[in-house]
């Protein structure tokens, strides 16, 4: 797509589009005729794998479990943390974190209680750190939490966390995402024995705004106030998530308003937004960076040489012009690029004749069908994706064109996200070669949880199975300071040593667009995590 017709489409959604034949607007001060007063439906394309966070790592369970919990600070639209059950954010100034960055204080609010009408004080926060640690329960990552030196509560609404060492991660595990977790119901839970076998899992107790009524797996999840919520019931009655696996499906469902809000539409139908009457777009650069991961693990794999022809045999351009529409910003690192520790890095250049001479260099010489070998050993690769994108098996069939052009064969393996991000799927059991797919960061640039050699599954989610010395320092002790001169320094070596070993190609970051009914207020997408972040404050 050509810069101008780039800037007339993203023109165009930056304000409200009418004019679908299927629907005449509304006159001004009417609400859409579709529209179902306190009822919003938020069509997606995946299922969450669980609604407890210390199993789940599917992007749909970020967002709906800020619907049901409570944590103890939140991140507002743009990452800044803003308190939740936390009366204020712990900070240097407010002497929330200590001067030697050793210890953090947190105070509680009081009078907030679980929907059950328990009340939800430090004790439950303990029982989680104490859960996190337990290895019966065998949690996806206890990053963060294994800096804490110890945790007590000298009072029900206070809870002060002593540090191993100093570390901003810290801050995060109070927050939502990654490696936090919010507070567990300790009355529910502390006889419950191995939590990942708990059904709390599938049907949680909750804290948050809204409560889950009814999960029909394969199709929707319905959630209603949590009337002891402690800001005040929502102003919904009720929110759906519609589980609409295949893209085509949900947005046709936009179109004929069976859903209120359609988040990150599909690339190949932004340029159709334009045509759907009665909702508003709105658009911004995300933290989801697509990637190309690489298994170092695999003997196809092992020699860094081997993945930087693969970073250099494929046309990155060519596939987000095509596939992608040039409507995403191409990357260089998993760091966001609007945040102050983004790295200055070159992007990998196209070169396939340079591809071949690596492979060449690492020991491969083709067969007499122009497959590469190495002894035994064949090199055939599995590029695995979810299912229900349609961007996803076009970015796959080019790359595997490109790559056989080099000697290189690969078989195309799509699965349901609740299946490939499992605990027991492919990418945390190591059983694939390549992976196309999408990850979401938070606000804090700290990436040490997908690429410190400490986090190799099970103990976290560096599944390209990375362990190398200079990027599991440097990403230590860029997190053991607040000195933000000094982690930029840390973060740009880190990248540095990253591109060199290519365990993943940085491939894009995304430009959401997000379709809402018009009539709905209050709801702002976010640019970290998940667009939940202020629920109860979203009315229709």
């Amino acid at each position: 797509m050509n810069s101008g017709r780039i800037a007339a489409v993203a023109l165009a959604m930056l304000v409200a589009v009418s004019g679908c034949s299927r629907a005449a607007a509304p006159s001004k001060g009417e609400r859409n005729s579709w529209t179902i007063p306190g009822v919003v439906r938020i069509g997606e394309d995946e299922e969450p794998d669980s609604l407890n966070l210390m199993y789940a790592h599917s992007a749909a369970s970020d967002a709906i479990v800020g619907l049901l919990f409570s944590f103890i600070l939140r991140y507002d639209a743009q990452g800044n943390y803003i308190p939740d059950l936390a009366t204020q954010v712990p900070t240097l100034r407010n002497g929330g974190i200590s001067r030697d960055g050793r210890t953090i204080l947190v105070h509680l609010r009081k009078g907030v209680v679980w929907a059950d009408g328990a009340p939800l004080t430090a004790a439950d926060w303990l029982f989680t750190y104490d859960a996190v640690r337990n290895p019966l329960n065998a949690v996806k990552t206890t990053y963060g939490w294994d800096d804490i030196a110890s945790a007590r509560a000298p009072d029900p609404y206070t809870i002060v966390i002593a540090l191993k060492r100093p570390n901003v991660a810290v801050l995060g595990i109070l927050a939502i995402g990654g490696a936090a977790y919010p507070p567990m119901p300790a009355h529910l839970l502390a006889k419950a024995g191995n939590l990942r076998r708990a059904s709390f899992n599938e049907s949680p107790l909750s804290s948050g705004p809204f409560v889950l009524e009814q999960w029909n797996h394969g199709s929707s999840l319905t959630f209603v106030p949590n009337r002891r919520y402690f800001r005040g019931p929502p102003h919904l009655k009720e929110v759906v998530w519609k589980v609409v696996p295949d893209v085509n499906t949900l947005f046709n469902e936009l179109v004929t308003h069976e859903v209120d809000v359609y988040p990150t539409v599909n690339v190949n139908d932004v340029a159709r937004l334009q045509s759907i009457s009665g909702i508003t777009v709105k658009r911004r650069t995300i933290a989801n960076w697509r990637h190309l991961g690489l298994n170092l693990s695999r003997p196809q794999l092992a020699d860094a040489r081997v993945r930087r022809a693969i970073a250099e045999a494929i046309d990155w351009r060519r596939i987000e012009a095509t596939v992608y529409h040039g409507l995403d910003s191409l990357g260089v690192s998993d760091i966001y690029p609007e945040l102050w520790a983004a790295p200055t890095l070159p992007p990998y250049r196209y070169d396939p004749a340079d591809a071949k001479h690596l492979l060449a260099a690492a020991g491969w010489k083709p067969d007499a069908g122009g497959t590469l070998r190495k002894g035994a050993i064949a090199m055939h690769l599995s590029i695995y994706a979810t299912t229900g994108h349609q961007e996803n098996p076009e970015s796959q069939v080019l790359i595997q064109s490109m790559l056989h052009a080099v000697g290189i064969d690969v078989a195309v393996r799509n699965y349901p996200g609740s299946y490939l991000f499992a605990m027991d799927g492919p990418l945390y059991t190591g059983k694939y070669d390549l992976e196309w797919s999408v990850e979401t960061n938070g606000p804090d640039p700290d990436n040490s949880g997908s690429w410190s050699g400490a986090f190799i599954p099970p103990h976290g989610a560096n599944t390209s199975w990375l362990d190398d010395p200079i990027v599991n320092a440097t990403s230590l002790a860029a997190a053991s300071t607040f000195d933000l001169a000094a982690r930029k320094r840390l973060y740009q070596r880190e990248e540095e040593r990253i591109r060199e070993l290519v365990p993943a190609v940085f491939f894009s970051w995304e430009t959401d667009y997000t379709a809402i009914n018009d009539d709905l207020k209050n709801y702002v997408p976010a640019a970290f995590i998940g667009d939940t972040w202020n629920a109860w404050q979203w009315h229709i």
